[in-house]
């Protein structure tokens, strides 16, 4: 599986409605659990596996967004998709804000910042 995203992916749980035509032209609807986000793609957690290239429709309460299926794996509790936006989407938080949203690199300074209180105590 080769990942292209090069931004940060912002972790994230939100329930959110999904949609996307079948091989024979049927609309499926769904709902997933949006656990990553970028600039240029999310990362969503579904009941049923969607096929590569398939274009999905995400939908949350103010607004949605659209892009195609990059992967598809099954992992013990359900399918992750991989959704590449449409190039006339770029996620931000102006536009969206998940209800549980964590930015990783928070973690890493709170963690960094950690460590040098526990060596400058250490050292004095």
């Amino acid at each position: 599986m080769l990942d292209r995203r090069n931004e940060t992916r912002m972790l994230c749980a939100e329930l959110v409605d999904i949609q996307w035509k079948d091989s024979t032209g049927k609309t499926k609807k769904g709902i997933a659990n949006l656990e990553d986000i970028s600039l240029s793609g999310a990362c969503l957690q579904v009941d049923l596996p969607v096929p590569l290239h398939t274009v999905v429709r995400v939908s949350y309460p103010k607004g949605k967004f659209e892009g195609k299926v990059t992967y598809c794996f099954y992992r013990e509790i359900g399918y992750f998709l991989g959704i590449e936006f449409e190039s006339d989407f770029r996620w931000s938080l102006r536009k969206f804000k998940p209800q549980h949203f964590l930015d990783p690199r928070r973690l890493v300074i709170r963690a960094i910042n950690k460590t040098r209180e526990i060596t400058s105590v250490l050292v004095h």
